[in-house]
């Protein structure tokens, strides 16, 4: 089990106040067999939280077995940023797109990952299928 105070993933209460890690990604993260992400944003949300973590098993066990990796290596170098997720839009009964920018920092370089992923629904969970950087 994780101990942050605040969630990686940077969401905010209607206050603008960080949401705590437990109340936010965490359940997900740390109970992914019990407590599945809603929806695509969610899952989005908690997987940029999983990199941050280093947790191959949350991010295998939420990538769709079609275009899952058989193995993730993290660079213990990195230095995640923040997120922003930008939009989060429905595009079938069980398809999802979610635009967001993650940045990170790397041997002092700093890194920015601009995506649109799509996701997909089976069995009421959510799965990351794959994505395009812009």
């Amino acid at each position: 089990m994780t101990a942050l105070v605040v969630c990686p993933c940077g969401r905010a209460d209607a206050k603008k106040r960080p949401v705590a890690y437990a109340n936010c990604c965490g359940r997900f993260v740390d109970h992914v067999d019990t407590t599945p992400a809603p929806d695509a944003e969610h899952l989005m949300r908690s997987r940029y939280t999983a990199f941050v973590l280093a947790r191959a098993d949350y991010l295998l066990a939420t990538w769709h077995h079609n275009t899952q990796p058989a193995s993730l290596d993290f660079d213990a170098d990195a230095k995640w940023l923040g997120l922003e997720a930008r939009e989060h839009k429905v595009t079938g009964d069980d398809t999802a797109e979610v635009e967001f920018v993650a940045r990170y920092r790397i041997a002092g370089a700093a890194v920015r990952l601009h995506e649109r992923s799509r996701f997909v629904r089976e069995d009421g969970r959510w799965f990351y299928v794959d994505g395009d950087q812009r």
